[in-house]
């Protein structure tokens, strides 16, 4: 796919322009505080070369999952906030979204400002699949544009969705990809074409159903997939073991017999943990012990264990692996990182990306927050992505509907 970029908008001209930009200012947050100013800050760069150049922005964006209509705990003020503190340019928010307050500011907006229109989920049109309500939802925003104006993508986790503000506005104005979107196709055509081996895919999460798309189309690229994480669970049972109280997912277990079989032939070497860390109970403080993973329900805690992480020997283990790769796609924690007892594992394979000479992408948002809650700082690793459903859905090879509508 070939696009229209940013730096063809801006050499045409933006002074006096409004350009509408679709931005991830989808963060976690502590009731008003932001946890995680991860997104934030990878929105900036196209936000400052807009206002630079002196265009009028409007920005949409989302929070959270509200369920069509305005909900205080997912307003974008804690986001808008933050992106103000970090901007070099004014940042105002829009009570509403294409009502009189995002109207009258928008009217108001200056060259070289920026206004955040509020969350764009607030109105139901913006993810119906009633394509003439979304359209209705795009016109409004594009109105907010007025006679000349652009829209640029530079929202990547929501260019999966075929949504009013990714999707039907870029049918709708002269549209273009921002810089942050452009990245990330780039770094993932690196794990899927011309990809350099060895070629390791560390795979967590709670859940293996949600990356069973992405096994099934990693079988026969990736080298070896490490699988660690609540999903490490349904494997260990698919292999015939007990996991005592551990998540366990057993209508995958078939599923997950056939990956194991397939794999073998396809050239793919699934490695599954040799031990891992048992507790009484999903607790902060509970009391836990390493045992083998074959041996789960052998352990002090019987039948009521809850595994929360790989253990040390495994994590050693991943850690070699990841050192010896020339690609490495990390997405999903290792165990419960938010407890300081069972972050060991996902701190192991963070701090193995660190130490490699590989091409290092930490990919979805539970990875990023691990690495930044354990302490590690962004630039330590190759890229990480701010998309995790569109970097897995772009894995799994599906057509992603706010890329393709860019396609020129």
């Amino acid at each position: 796919m070939t696009f229209h970029t940013l730096n063809e908008l801006i050499a045409d001209g933006v002074r006096g322009r409004y350009v509408l930009v679709r931005s991830d200012l989808n963060v976690p947050l502590d009731g008003s505080t932001v946890t995680d100013d991860g997104r934030i800050k990878a929105s900036l760069p196209v936000l400052a070369k807009l206002t630079d150049a002196g265009a009028r922005v409007l920005v949409t964006a989302h929070l959270g999952r509200p369920k069509g209509a305005p909900e205080e705990k997912y307003s974008l003020k804690p986001a808008a906030a933050r992106l103000a503190e970090l901007a070099g340019f004014k940042v105002s928010l829009a009570a509403d979204t294409v009502g009189e307050s995002a109207k009258e500011l928008s009217a108001a907006l200056q060259d070289g400002e920026v206004l955040v229109l509020e969350n764009v989920r607030f109105d139901a049109r913006e993810t119906s699949k009633d394509d003439a309500e979304r359209g209705a939802f795009a016109d409004e925003l594009v109105a907010l544009t007025g006679d000349n104006g652009a829209f640029v993508d530079d929202a990547f986790g929501a260019v999966h969705r075929k949504h009013a503000s990714v999707y039907d506005v870029a049918t709708r104005l002269p549209s273009y990809q921002g810089d942050l979107v452009r990245t990330e196709v780039e770094v993932l055509r690196k794990l899927t074409t011309d990809t350099q081996r060895p070629y390791v895919v560390v795979l967590g999460g709670s859940k293996v159903s949600d990356k069973l798309a992405v096994i099934d189309n990693l079988l026969g690229k990736a080298d070896t997939i490490l699988v660690g994480g609540g999903m490490l669970f349904t494997f260990l049972a698919a292999a015939g073991h007990k996991v005592a109280g551990s998540l366990l997912e057993e209508d995958q277990i078939p599923v997950v017999q056939d990956y194991l079989k397939r794999a073998a032939d396809a050239g793919t070497e699934f490695v599954v943990p040799t031990d891992v860390v048992v507790a009484g109970k999903f607790a902060a403080d509970a009391e836990h012990e390493t045992v083998a993973a074959d041996a789960i329900e052998s352990g002090s805690f019987g039948a009521q264990g809850i595994g929360l992480d790989i253990g040390p020997v495994s994590a050693a283990a991943f850690a070699e692996r990841i050192k010896g790769a020339r690609t490495v796609f990390w997405n999903g924690p290792m165990g419960v990182f938010e407890f300081a007892a069972f972050a060991g594992g996902t701190r192991a394979i963070a701090q193995a990306l660190t130490e490699t000479d590989a091409f290092t992408v930490v990919g979805g948002g539970d990875s990023a927050a691990a690495v930044r809650t354990l302490g590690f700082a962004d630039e330590a690793f190759g890229h990480i992505s701010t998309g995790g459903g569109a970097s897995l859905e772009y894995l799994e090879g599906k057509e992603l509907p706010g890329l393709s509508v860019l396609d020129r």
